[in-house]
């Protein structure tokens, strides 16, 4: 079993808290596979420099400054990185840091310990 300190039961929860909004979650999904779910863009590579802010405002059907404060939670958990191109502002996906926030949470329970637990509910 890992020991996890205070802070890293903090960041795990606030990363965890974010995860935890269907609309994030939405975002999350379509910055996977940004080819697949946004038109091309004017400006910025799809792939390399993300999506811009107007078209993930547009496909989830919120306000912008509704979809900017979803967008500013997601890259302050790590979850997603920006880049201003002229005025906007594109956000793509940090894979390696949702796949880690998962980790780290299954990591909590010992599986010894989990074992333990579905027999003795068996």
């Amino acid at each position: 079993m890992v020991d996890y300190t205070p802070a890293d039961l903090m960041s795990i929860a606030a990363a965890l808290k974010v995860l935890a909004n269907e609309n994030r979650l939405q975002i999350l999904h379509w910055l996977s596979d940004p080819e697949r779910h946004f038109p091309p863009q004017e400006d910025g590579d799809l792939v390399e420099d993300g999506v811009c802010v107007g078209f993930i405002t547009d496909k989830i059907g919120l306000r912008q400054p509704t979809v900017t404060n979803h967008m500013r939670l997601l890259q302050d958990a790590g979850l997603v990185e920006s880049k201003k191109i002229k005025n906007w502002v594109f956000y793509k996906l940090v894979p390696s840091r949702a796949a880690e926030v998962l980790q780290q949470t299954a990591r909590l329970w010992d599986g010894s310990q989990v074992d333990r637990t579905a027999d003795s509910m068996g």
